[in-house]
């Protein structure tokens, strides 16, 4: 089965539910138990697979980026550190803007080709605009789960024998 060569994810409502800086408030940190929370004491969680998805990609050997266009910059970067995410990103486009530029810069320090590429997002419009660079895009309405990375990495292999 063909394997895209890097994965890239939307932060959020893909990897966690809320909009960093919204919904929850930065600064975040760990409490006594090690769990996250936001400056006003409220607990802060991943989807449910979230750290299994990224870890299946990671074994696998597939590298694995994040873009985001939040404009709460460090909160999300603080959260990515916190969760131990980081460990799995090769690479972050995290700032406001287009995700077409996002993409443009992960293929320019990756040397992924846009077709080698597989994009999770939540958000139709990001999977419109960066489906025109040649990236294959999955809709991620309810975040990331495994079946979901099993379906867009089934769908990527289709694509590729065509």
């Amino acid at each position: 089965m063909a394997k895209p060569k890097l994965v890239v994810f939307d932060l959020d409502y893909t990897l966690w539910p809320f909009w960093v800086g919204t919904q929850v408030d930065p600064p975040f940190h760990k409490d006594r138990e090690s769990k996250v929370i936001d400056s006003r004491g409220h607990p802060v969680r991943l989807y449910p697979e979230t750290v299994e998805v990224l870890r299946s990609l990671h074994a696998d050997g597939i590298a694995i980026a994040a873009a985001s266009r939040t404009g709460e910059i460090k909160g999300a970067n603080q959260l990515l550190d916190l969760f131990n995410l980081d460990q799995y990103l090769s690479h972050k486009e995290i700032h406001p803007g287009s995700k077409v530029t996002h993409f443009k810069r992960i293929r320019e320090q990756s040397g992924v080709e846009f077709n080698q590429m597989l994009f999770f997002d939540d958000e139709n419009r990001n999977i419109v605009d960066v489906s025109r660079l040649g990236v294959l895009c999955v809709l991620a309405s309810n975040g990331v789960n495994l079946k979901l990375l099993e379906d867009g990495l089934k769908k990527f292999s289709l694509q590729m024998q065509k």
